[in-house]
């Protein structure tokens, strides 16, 4: 196992938001510019929030999802690391840190396709969307959070 700093890696939360028919959604991000990649909603915890509650605000901002149209089933037991690629050092937040450090929760969708505003928070991160088997969800993932992905997926499987 890998020792690693904790606070040389960004605190994150990040959503499996599942619909009734067990597929997952992903988003495809505005920025990026090298490729056909997606991922599940998540973003950084603000300094002293509440895990649940940092959740619920990064998937309403990514998804237009409100706590009305979810419910929090689980989370991993263990924060998930990922460290960014050598291009990417210095380059996202402000330089301050090396990769991120991750809680993962398990939410069901309890509303409607038409729920879905991407652009419930200026700017948006997402431009489509799409739910998907959760299976698929390390190969539409940019390659250097496969694991993390496939460890999400691996975690959560039984209760998808």
């Amino acid at each position: 196992m890998i020792e690693r700093n904790p606070k040389k890696y960004r605190p994150c939360v990040g959503v499996m938001l599942i619909n009734d028919e067990g597929k997952v959604f992903v988003g495809k991000r505005i920025d990026n510019k090298e490729g056909d990649w997606w991922q599940m909603p998540q973003g950084g915890v603000d300094k002293g929030e509440d895990l649940v509650a940092a959740a619920i605000r990064e998937l309403g901002e990514e998804t237009g999802a409100t706590d009305d149209h979810i419910e929090i089933i689980a989370s991993l037991d263990d924060e998930l690391f990922y460290d960014l690629p050598p291009e990417l050092h210095g380059k996202l937040w402000g330089g301050k840190y090396v990769g991120q450090r991750q809680t993962w929760f398990l939410a069901r969708f309890t509303g409607e396709d038409g729920d879905i505003d991407l652009e419930a928070h200026s700017p948006p991160e997402f431009c489509e969307w799409k739910w998907v088997d959760a299976e698929l969800l390390p190969e539409l993932i940019v390659p250097f959070k496969r694991d993390v992905y496939q460890t999400i997926v691996d975690g959560f499987r039984s209760r998808i």
